[in-house]
């Protein structure tokens, strides 16, 4: 897992770079990653990639609200439909594959606004469970209220962190 207190320090660029060299030695590799969208040079939100090229929003700059239903971190409000229809089949279909064939899940990040699934949450558990899956992983240097699931993953054993600056 990569954890980084700034953004923009290239944790994503590396996530693509590590996945592309991977699949181009053949090894099985499936995933997402988090894209920043821009308008007029400024950000406007950020979308989920797959790797195998889907795209869907994941949040985008909102003006304040009194709705209760809404997902928010800051000025952005996550869209947690498009996520979860984005990446659950893909974290699923990675959890299915036999434990003899190793394989590679790219997931970046796993941060405030993914945390707002409870089914994404009960879906890494899974992949980091599963023994045929190696997880390559985003996570936020922790700041202000610990996140459970990073500290989790954080703290086990079977995992390695790297610091990227």
């Amino acid at each position: 897992f990569f954890p980084s207190l700034f953004l923009g320090v290239g944790k994503t660029t590396l996530i693509q770079k590590v996945s592309q060299a991977l699949k181009s030695s053949g090894i099985p590799v499936d995933g997402f990653y988090t894209q920043e969208v821009r308008e007029g040079g400024r950000r406007t939100g950020f979308d989920v990639v797959t790797l195998s090229g889907n795209r869907g929003p994941l949040s985008r700059v909102s003006p304040s609200s009194d709705s209760r239903r809404e997902y928010r971190v800051g000025q952005y409000v996550v869209d947690l439909v498009s996520f979860e229809q984005l990446v659950l089949p893909l974290l699923r279909n990675v959890n299915q594959g036999g434990d003899a064939e190793k394989r590679i899940c790219v997931i970046d990040e796993i941060g405030k606004m993914e945390l707002f699934s409870q089914a994404f949450i009960q879906a890494v558990r899974q992949t980091l469970a599963g023994s045929g899956t190696v997880v390559l992983g985003t996570i936020p240097i922790p700041k202000g209220k610990p996140l459970d699931l990073v500290e989790e993953i954080r703290s086990r054993k079977d995992v390695k962190v790297f610091n990227v600056s």
